[in-house]
Parts: C-alpha cells; structure tokens; sequence
C-alpha cells in the first residue's frame, strides 16, 4: 500500500500538547464550539483559534453549520473527522472471534462474529484474522479512506509496549507472539495489541453502561475471569500490562483445585466458566441434574451455557453452581470495592449473560462484604453492549493511541499515519 500525503511542517512540542487538547475537547469531549473550547480548556483564545486552524488545514476537523450566537457573529459548529480513515479491529475471546471496521470515532461499519478455539494457535487464529480483515476491507461497503490502524484483543496478559502476550494461560503456544509485527508488515499500518478485558473496559466506557463514570471496574466471566479497571478516566494497565488479572486471585488452599496458570486455588479455576463447565459435566454424569443429563446425552459435552440455560429452566442442581460461582466471583469484587471504590462495576462476558439470579448473588455478596462508604452511591451492572463490546473498545484503544502527542508526533506532518507511529511506550499506570 502505497501513502501519498501532503507534507506539513512538524508542530513543536507545545503545540502539539495543545493541538491534542483542543482535539480531545472536540473528539471525546462534544465541543462544538471555538469559544467552548476557550472555556472547557482554559487555553487562550489565540491559542484555540490557531489549534483549530491547524486541524482544519491537516483535515482532522471540519467546520459545518453555524450555532447559536451569544451576541456576535454565529460559531460555526467543529466537528472530528471521523471519516477521515477506518480502523481493522478484532476481539479474540477463548472460544469466539470478532471482527470489524470501524471509523476513526468507532462507528462501526461492517462486523463479522464466528466461534474459534484460542488454543488452535497464533498461526490458525491469526491468519483467520487476516482473511476475515480482507473480506471487510473488499467487502459491498467502500471503507472511508486509507487504514489508519489495526487493534488486537487477546484473552491473556499483553505486554502494552511491545504488543506480545507473556505466559497467557490459556492461550497455549502464544507466549512472545509478535503480533503487532505481523499486521504492521502485513497492513502497512500501526499496531496495537491489548489483553480483551482492557478493550472491553474501554468499549464499555465509551459506548455502554460506563458513559460519564470516571472509576470504574469491569469485570469479564467468560472461559476465564478478568477485570479492565478505569481510573479518573484512563484505562489502568500497570507497569507492564497485567492489571486486573483477577482470575488469578487465590481464593482456596485445597491443593486439588490446581489452575491452568500452574497456581492452586484460583478464583478463574473454581468461578470461570472452564470450572462451570466441568461441573455441569460432573452433575450430569452423576445424575444429580436430569437436564444437564438430557444435555450430556444429546450433545455429547456441557458448556457454561448448558448450566444457566439449565439454571433459567428452573433445575436446582444448576441454580446452585452459579450461585456458587456469583459468591466467589463477588468475594472478590467486594476487596476489589473496598480496596479501589469505583463507582460503577460492569460484570460483562458469557457466563455474565446467564441470567438475573447470577448477577443478584454477585450484587449480594458485593454489598454484604464491602464497607457501606463504598457501597453508597455504587452501581453494579450488565454489560449492555454484548459481543459488540471488545471491538468497540479496540476501535476506541487504537483512536487514542492514534491520537497521543507522543504517537501524533510521528506521522501528523505526514498527515496519516504509517506503520511505524506507535511511538514511546506507554507511562506505568496509563
């Protein structure tokens, strides 16, 4: 893929900084308005007016109708160029995969979902991504301008900086993949890879239940169990990339319980859906559940949503799996709450969608457990957004990237970015 692209002056350090605040002001913050950004970001108005001169001239902005006049001449309206590029994105969970592409402010413009196994490899998984970004890229919708990124989500630690996963559990034969280096090369694009419960934690603020909260804990059951933590509004990923790996969390002594980071007694190896799985299994084999029985025998196997799908149908045996679950799921939280209060806590993934009395335990464990100053104004919740949620919030993790001064430096002048803008790493804790 060949970029063609005007040549601009490079921006110095301090107009940068504040070219990305007047951009922010104008792509997150819903300023319309020249003197709203004057008064949003207290920057001077000189300095606004010639920000915004900079991103209409570097086609990141454009100017529309005008809005209502506070006693002169009437603003016209700004507003972010969305259309400006497309992002390829795709959430890769243990047993699913979703694709799409998106604008550069997360419209979604074509989506694809299917089932996959993790464990198939970074060969199989990977290139199944590749085909499935062509099929979107040659698809009946013409995609609005050039690529301007790839976002990647994968159901194990990332190491941010460099794009890789390190040790995931339960992805095996991913340890040190260089999966930011395949599609850069591949896409001729900038790369970002993260863990799936950080793109979900993002999608969710962006787009769902987490709109307008500040601290805020996501928590994903699905095969595994992770938790995407918001702080003051930016996604926490810790010094390396493994904050929230909650599933880890040693929760029992018995040494029988063994998990498959190598640990014992983890809360993802006795509350994930793995675990539910293999006690649904157990239940039906032995009889004690006739409808998880009546599963095992006309399918063969039992997944976690054979045990809630048993569970809704009124099946006292599944009722009490996934209460057990919701306890030690909402055990955790409760630390969690008193630990970090958040204001809201976002419980998202396939074991999550199992029905209300799953998601009443967790709420009830969470109350009961945590310090009432915590608990005051907390608001415990479903993730609204479904299977929609990990590539919305892929789509937003690249957009940000995209849009870092650090990262804006490398390719603003060139007026799109290139493969090679993914700047410095990021600080510890952003």
């Amino acid at each position: 893929m060949v970029r063609m692209a005007r040549e601009r002056t490079p921006l110095a350090e301090e107009s940068l900084d504040t070219l990305v605040t007047v951009l922010d002001g104008i792509r997150l913050g819903g300023v319309d308005s020249r003197a709203e950004l004057v008064a949003r970001t207290g920057l001077g108005r000189g300095v606004v007016a010639g920000r915004v001169a900079e991103l209409l001239d570097r086609g990141l902005v454009v100017e529309g109708e005008t809005g209502p006049s506070t006693g002169g001449r009437p603003p016209r309206r700004l507003a972010f160029r969305g259309d400006a590029g497309h992002l390829l994105v795709a959430d890769l969970g243990a047993t699913s995969l979703d694709v799409a592409a998106t604008t550069l402010d997360g419209q979604v413009l074509a989506h694809h979902a299917e089932p996959a196994d993790i464990a198939t490899g970074p060969d199989v998984c990977l290139g199944r991504v590749d085909e499935l970004f062509e099929h979107l890229s040659m698809g009946p919708r013409r995609l609005p301008g050039r690529l301007w990124g790839v976002g990647i989500s994968v159901p194990g630690p990332v190491e941010f900086g460099t794009g890789r996963p390190i040790s995931p559990p339960i992805m095996p034969g991913w340890d040190g993949t260089p999966i930011r280096e395949r599609f850069s090369t591949r896409w001729d694009a900038p790369v970002w890879v993260d863990n799936d419960v950080n793109t979900l934690a993002l999608g969710e603020w962006r787009s769902g239940v987490a709109v307008g909260h500040r601290d805020v804990v996501v928590i994903k059951v699905g095969t595994g169990i992770g938790a995407g933590i918001l702080a003051g509004g930016h996604l926490h990923r810790g010094a390396q990339g493994s904050a929230g790996d909650v599933g880890h969390i040693q929760v029992v002594e018995d040494a029988a319980i063994v998990c498959r980071c190598g640990n014992v007694g983890c809360l993802e190896a006795l509350a994930g859906g793995a675990a539910i799985a293999r006690q649904g299994r157990e239940v039906a084999e032995d009889g004690r559940s006739p409808f998880l029985a009546r599963v095992l025998h006309q399918t063969g196997d039992i997944d976690a949503r054979d045990v809630a799908r048993a569970a809704d149908h009124g099946d006292p045996v599944a009722v009490s799996l996934l209460q057990v679950a919701g306890r030690r799921i909402g055990q955790v939280l409760a630390s969690i709450v008193n630990f970090y209060n958040p204001s809201l806590v976002v419980v998202a993934g396939g074991v999550a969608q199992s029905g209300d009395q799953f998601l009443a335990t967790i709420r009830e464990t969470v109350y009961r457990r945590s310090l009432p100053l915590a608990t005051r104004d907390l608001v415990l919740a479903r993730s609204a957004l479904g299977g929609m949620a990990g590539v919305l919030g892929a789509s937003t993790m690249v957009a940000d990237q995209l849009f870092r001064p650090e990262v804006l430096a490398t390719w603003v002048h060139h007026g799109e970015p290139g493969p090679t803008a993914v700047g410095a790493p990021l600080p510890s804790g952003s």
